[in-house]
C-alpha cells in the first residue's frame, strides 16, 4: 500500500470514527483478508509483479531478469528499482544506494532482495523449507529512537502467561508512533535491567515488533524506581507461579481468571476450534464484562432475547449467533480438542491425538506414558496434557459441555492390518476449493492417513490445488511433486 494511499485511508477512517491503522504493512495484509471483497476495493491496494511460475502457449525467457522485462511488455505493473548486477560488489552498492533513497520512495520497505538470475541455476538449487536456496533477503538495519519508560503494566493471555508491557512516552520509529513494548518476562527486565524513569532505546525489529534494546544509565532519574514481577495476577488476585525451567510466569486462577475467560473463550469461538460465526472479540468481550458467560458452556444457554442486549446485536444478528452456536454443537474430537486451550496443544497435536485415542475418555485417563507414544508428542507436550485433564475446573467445563450437546461422530476404528492409502505421505493443500471446505479437505486427508502441512519441500508427496493456487503450486511444479486437483481428491475419497 503506497505512503500516500495509507495516509488518505486513516484520514477518512478518522472522519468516521473508525480505527485507523498502525502503518501500510498492517493495512495492506487487513485489507486482503477481508471477507468482504467489496471493502477490500475500496481501499488503496498497488501490485508489482516480482516472479511468473507458468505461461500456456507462450515461452517464458531463461532468467529472472528477462522474465521481469517480458512480464513489463505484457503490461504487468514492474517496480522501478529492479537491478541486474554482475558482482557481490554491486549488490552491496545497491543495497545502500536504495537505503539513501529508502525515504523518498512511494512504499515502505525493509529491505532487498537478491536473487539468482539464471532460471536453470535457480532450480539446481532448489528450496529448504520453506524459503529458495537462490534468494535471500537483505534487511535495512532496525530504526532505532530513544524514548522515556513512564511504567510497566502486566497483561494476562489465554495461558494465564504474564507478560510485562512497557508503558513509553509516544516516540515516532521506523514511520509509525510507537507507546508500548514487550519487556517478554521477567529475565528480560533483569537483563536489560531496566528501572521505570528510566531513557531507553526502542527498535522496531523487521520493522514491525517494537523492543526495549538497550537502557541509557547515564540519563537515569534519582527517583527511578525498580520494576516489581507480581506475585499476585493482577486480574485476578491468583497466586502467580513460575515454573523451573520456564521463562514465563503464570496466573494459577484459570477460567476463575476474567482475562483468561476472555482470552479462552475467544479461542474456543476461532475458526480451528469451533468455528462460531458471528462471535467474534467484541461479542466474548462484552459476554464476559456483563457477566453473562463464564464458562464455554454457557454460550450455548444464551437465547436471542438475552443476546440483542449487547451493542450493536439487532433481533436479526442476535438470532444468527444463537443458531451459529447452535450448529457448532457438532463438530469433531481433534476440533474439540483443539478448542479446550491445552497449552501446546495445535491443531495438529489435536488431530494426532484424536486419530491415536480416538475417544475422548481414552485421552482424558491417558498416562503421560501412553501420550509420548502419539505423534509429535513429547514430554512436556505430555505433561501439559496429563496436567489439565488431572485439574477439577477443567474436567468440570468439559463435562458441562457435554451436557449443553457438544457432540462429534464416532472415529472409525482401522484394522491394524489395514494399510491407509496415505500413510507416511506429506500433503500440502493450496488455493481456493468450490466443494470442499479447507477444513473438511484437510480432515479427510488425515482420515486417509496423511499429514497435513501448510508449506511445500522435498518431503512433499502431493499437493492439492484449487482455484488461485499461488507459490506453492510454482515451487510444487519446480520440484516435480505431482499435484492434483480438487476432483482428483474427491473422486479418491469416494472409492
Amino acid at each position: 500500500m503506497p505512503k500516500k494511499g495509507f495516509e488518505q485511508l486513516n484520514q477518512r477512517a478518522l472522519k468516521k470514527g473508525e480505527k485507523t491503522f498502525a502503518n501500510p504493512r498492517n493495512a495492506a495484509a487487513g485489507s486482503l483478508r477481508q471477507l468482504d471483497s467489496k471493502v477490500t476495493a475500496t481501499r488503496p491496494l498497488s501490485f508489482y509483479a516480482y516472479a511468473v511460475g507458468i505461461v500456456e502457449g507462450r515461452e517464458l525467457e531463461g532468467s529472472q531478469y528477462d522474465r521481469l522485462c517480458q512480464l513489463k511488455s505484457w503490461g504487468f505493473p514492474m517496480s522501478p528499482e529492479i537491478r541486474r548486477v554482475d558482482s557481490i560488489e554491486e549488490v552491496i552498492r545497491y543495497h545502500q544506494m536504495i537505503g539513501e533513497k529508502r525515504e523518498s520512495l512511494e512504499y515502505d520497505i525493509d529491505g532487498v532482495v537478491i536473487k539468482v538470475d539464471k532460471v536453470d541455476t535457480q532450480l539446481q538449487l532448489g528450496f529448504v523449507a520453506r524459503a529458495p536456496r537462490w534468494a535471500i533477503a537483505y534487511k535495512f538495519p532496525a530504526q532505532e529512537e530513544m524514548t522515556l519508560l513512564n511504567n510497566v503494566e502486566f497483561q494476562v493471555g489465554r495461558t494465564g502467561a504474564i507478560t510485562p508491557v512497557a508503558k513509553l512516552e509516544p516516540v515516532f520509529v521506523g514511520g509509525v508512533t510507537v507507546s508500548n513494548a514487550t519487556l517478554h518476562n521477567a529475565d528480560e527486565i533483569a537483563r536489560l535491567g531496566v528501572m521505570v524513569g528510566d531513557t531507553v532505546i526502542i527498535r522496531r525489529a523487521g520493522d514491525v515488533i517494537p523492543q526495549i534494546v538497550s537502557v541509557v544509565e547515564s540519563r537515569r532519574p534519582a527517583d527511578a524506581s525498580p520494576v516489581i514481577f507480581p506475585t499476585e495476577c493482577p486480574v485476578c488476585q491468583s497466586k502467580v507461579e513460575r515454573i523451573e525451567g520456564e521463562a514465563v510466569a503464570r496466573c494459577t486462577g484459570g477460567l476463575f481468571c476474567q482475562a483468561q475467560r476472555k482470552e479462552a473463550l475467544k479461542h474456543f469461538v476461532s475458526r480451528k476450534a469451533l468455528d462460531v460465526d458471528g462471535c467474534g472479540e467484541k461479542v466474548i468481550e462484552q459476554l464476559v464484562d456483563r457477566e453473562m458467560v463464564t464458562t464455554p458452556a454457557d454460550l450455548f444457554r444464551l437465547s436471542a432475547g438475552v443476546v440483542t442486549a449487547l451493542d450493536r446485536m439487532g433481533p436479526k444478528s442476535a438470532q444468527k449467533l444463537v443458531d451459529a452456536l447452535g450448529n457448532a454443537k457438532e463438530t469433531t474430537l481433534s476440533r474439540f480438542i483443539y478448542s479446550l486451550g491445552i497449552r501446546e496443544v495445535g491443531e495438529a497435536t489435536a488431530a494426532n491425538l484424536a486419530h491415536y485415542f480416538e475417544t475422548l475418555e481414552a485421552l482424558m485417563t491417558a498416562s503421560k506414558d501412553q501420550l509420548i507414544e502419539v505423534p509429535d508428542v513429547g514430554e512436556i507436550v505430555a505433561a501439559h496434557i496429563f496436567n489439565f485433564f488431572r485439574e477439577e475446573h477443567n474436567l468440570a467445563v468439559v463435562n458441562d459441555l457435554r451436557d449443553v450437546g457438544i457432540h462429534w461422530p464416532d472415529i472409525e476404528k482401522v484394522a491394524d492390518d489395514v494399510e491407509l492409502p496415505f500413510e507416511g505421505k506429506t500433503v500440502v493443500l493450496t488455493g481456493s476449493l468450490s466443494q470442499l471446505s479447507r477444513t473438511e479437505a484437510k480432515e479427510a486427508l488425515q482420515k486417509l492417513g496423511a499429514k497435513v502441512t501448510g508449506s511445500v519441500s522435498k518431503k512433499t508427496d502431493l499437493v492439492v490445488a484449487g482455484e488461485a493456487a499461488g507459490s506453492k503450486l510454482t515451487k510444487a511444479q519446480e520440484l516435480g511433486i505431482e499435484v492434483w486437483d480438487e476432483q482428483q481428491l474427491i473422486d479418491f475419497m469416494q472409492r
